[in-house]
């Protein structure tokens, strides 16, 4: 039997929807008494709030458990209680218990029962719960506490799309969307507790619906939530862009001019292969659709290099895209197999040192575009969100609507909004001067 733990801390890893579940999960812990830490080698429970979405997502989960057993035992301290959580935890399910002997395994869709599984640890009985089940997880979940300025909010999860690479589907289950009524329960609360920006999240965020509401209908009811100033989501699929929320783009002032749509690669042969169920084409068109909508909207993506099969010039059609999108901002990755996924037995494995140069290129060229982007805001006057202090005196770092870091010297306070002018630009965030005080 172990002790009851009295403090706890929570990492997560990887997107932003594991960020939000980490948050909740922290709630939920305080809720049940105990006393959060910033130092993972003082607490008495450490929960792993995993992604297995990037390479070898598993045995750096493995990895971690070791590091802490070991920064606590050089310590002199007792053997902390270890939660995994998350994607990993959903995948190895009791495998992980077997090989690691941690004391907690909860699944993306069961966090809300970990005080009573860490309560059962304590107890010394086994504590495993990756169900999915068919009651929702957030009517069971504390109310919000005090928050950041700029806040998450989950209303989708799951996919449905079952790209040929992707494990999504089998850790987070089928898209689920939240009630429109509790979402917006929950934005008022953020708001109520500081939050002047709100992120909604998905895994496919603008599948999100609720009746005849599309995404694009509930930003609009969030838009009339007084205090609220700023408005995100994130992640989406293109199949799932309604003309209603490319409306809202066009009309609804605080729904921010930054939009990140993967499109993976260039080529009509990869994406089938990819399962993407989007063209090169249609992916162009809808950009047109959107730029015509927001003309200043910047454009974010995702890429996936050395997909199985993929031949140089289906490389080039990637390269030719990018070259045609011009992304502000882009994330990209080689392709590393996940198992039991379809691609993971595809024929034509493309070798490391190939994956390696195609990265290296398309990275250059992203990077390219995004100093061009930043490069293109000086001069330009924006407001800029206050999220937390700067290194220097004095110096404080926000975000630009086109969700660019910013630096800039105020006497402004985290949560505040000033209007200011971008002096300078580098590879990865702009340099402003205050020129007005607290915007609306």
């Amino acid at each position: 039997m172990k002790r009851t733990p009295k403090t706890y801390h929570v990492k997560s890893f990887g997107c932003q929807m594991n960020v939000y579940d980490g948050e909740r999960m922290a709630e939920l812990m305080a809720a049940d008494g105990m006393v959060a830490t910033d130092d993972a080698g003082a607490a008495d429970l450490v929960v792993l709030n995993t992604c297995h979405i990037r390479e070898k997502a598993t045995e750096k989960v493995y990895s971690d458990i070791g590091r802490i057993r070991k920064t606590q035992g050089e310590a002199g301290r007792a053997a902390p209680m270890i939660a995994v959580a998350g994607c990993v935890a959903q995948a190895e399910g009791a495998e992980i218990v077997r090989r690691a002997k941690v004391d907690v395994v909860v699944g993306p869709q069961a966090y809300h029962n970990l005080p009573r599984l860490v309560a059962d640890a304590a107890a010394g009985t086994p504590a495993l719960d990756t169900d999915m089940p068919l009651a929702s997880k957030f009517g069971q979940l504390p109310a919000r506490r005090r928050v950041g300025p700029s806040s998450f909010l989950t209303v989708q999860e799951g996919c449905d799309k079952f790209c040929t690479y992707c494990v999504v589907p089998y850790t987070r289950g089928a898209e689920v969307s939240r009630p429109f009524a509790a979402i917006v329960d929950e934005a008022k609360a953020l708001v109520d507790a500081g939050a002047r920006e709100i992120t909604l999240l998905g895994q496919n965020v603008n599948a999100w619906t609720d009746g005849e509401r599309d995404l694009g209908a509930l930003i609009r009811v969030l838009d009339r939530i007084p205090g609220l100033a700023r408005i995100r989501y994130t992640t989406s699929h293109p199949n799932d862009m309604t003309q209603g929320l490319i409306d809202a783009h066009r009309d609804v002032e605080s729904l921010m001019p930054f939009l990140h749509l993967p499109v993976q690669a260039g080529d009509d042969r990869v994406l089938r292969a990819m399962n993407r169920s989007h063209t090169r084409d249609s992916y162009l068109r809808l950009i047109d659709r959107i730029r015509a909508a927001r003309p200043d909207i910047a454009l974010s993506g995702d890429f996936i290099v050395g997909f199985p099969g993929e031949t140089e010039a289906e490389f080039a059609a990637t390269l030719s895209l990018v070259d045609a999108v011009g992304y502000a901002q882009a994330f990209s990755f080689k392709y590393s197999p996940r198992p039991g996924t379809p691609a993971a037995d595809m024929a034509g494995q493309v070798a490391a040192e190939v994956m390696d140069d195609r990265l290296r290129r398309l990275q250059a060229a992203l990077n390219r575009d995004q100093q061009r982007f930043n490069a293109a805001t000086v001069g330009a006057r924006c407001d800029v969100l206050i999220e937390r202090r700067g290194k220097l005196p004095g110096q404080m770092l926000g975000k630009s609507p086109w969700l660019q870091s910013v630096h800039l010297t105020a006497s402004a306070a985290i949560g505040d909004i000033v209007t200011v002018q971008i002096a300078h630009a580098g590879p990865n965030s702009l340099g402003g001067i205050v020129t007005a005080g607290l915007a609306a």
